[in-house]
């Protein structure tokens, strides 16, 4: 098993971190899919679409033909909605990494480097609920490699955010991921974070049946007070 070690983020770093980034959200697109597909509400528009189209053609061939269209289109749109996360990440906070979490307060960027490529990052920040800040930071852009998975780094990138919050005083971290991201709620479960609420990110994410799922991990002996 390949050795690895954890340390911040270094401007060289920064082509290798958006790659792992965009790379980690769009293996989920198929999975993603699935879940639609699942989804009571998709198999009752499809089945319904087929017997409108073989009643109103006559060729059940042609029901078949529609759904398949369907099924093409449905593909197209979950498609789009994860390079849309992607690209809006890319150019939001992963523009310019540095300035985003190693010169803002309270924040950072770490990566994990194997045989001296990054195969792992995480971020924490201040979050984006109003009501959590000045109590609590966000962790963010978790991924590890394929590859480089089911070795510790998640959880060893896990523990660097922890660890972070509780040396600056905070009382807890919260985190958002993806209904069809199951190894990292499982992950963030098995750290001590529990499921708070979910959400729908857009629109286009409840005609998707696609929800957000939000953690939070109370920390305890916290070293401080929260700062203000």
């Amino acid at each position: 098993m390949a050795s690895y070690r954890i340390r911040q983020y270094r401007d060289q770093d920064y082509d290798a971190v958006r790659t792992l980034f965009a790379h980690g959200i769009l293996e989920h697109t198929l999975a993603g899919y699935r879940h639609v597909l699942h989804a009571a509400r998709a198999k009752l528009v499809l089945l319904v679409l087929f017997v409108v189209v073989r009643a109103a053609a006559g060729y059940w061939v042609l029901g078949l033909g529609a759904v398949a269209l369907a099924l093409a289109a449905t593909w197209l749109l979950v498609r789009s909605f994860s390079t849309s996360y992607v690209h809006q990440a890319l150019s939001a906070d992963l523009c310019d990494i540095s300035t985003s979490y190693l010169r803002a307060p309270d924040s950072c960027f770490w990566v994990a480097e194997a045989g001296g490529a990054v195969v792992g990052m995480v971020a924490v920040a201040s979050p984006q609920d109003p009501a959590e800040r000045g109590v609590a930071l966000e962790l963010k852009r978790m991924s590890v490699r394929k590859d480089y998975r089911c070795r510790g780094i998640s959880k060893a990138l896990c523990g660097e955010v922890l660890r972070f919050a509780r040396a600056r005083g905070y009382g807890a971290v919260v985190l958002s991921t993806s209904m069809v991201q199951v190894a990292a709620q499982r992950l963030y479960e098995g750290q001590g974070f529990r499921k708070v609420g979910t959400s729908s990110p857009s629109l286009l994410g409840s005609l998707l049946c696609f929800q957000i799922f939000h953690y939070r991990c109370d920390l305890p002996g916290r070293a401080a007070a929260p700062p203000h």
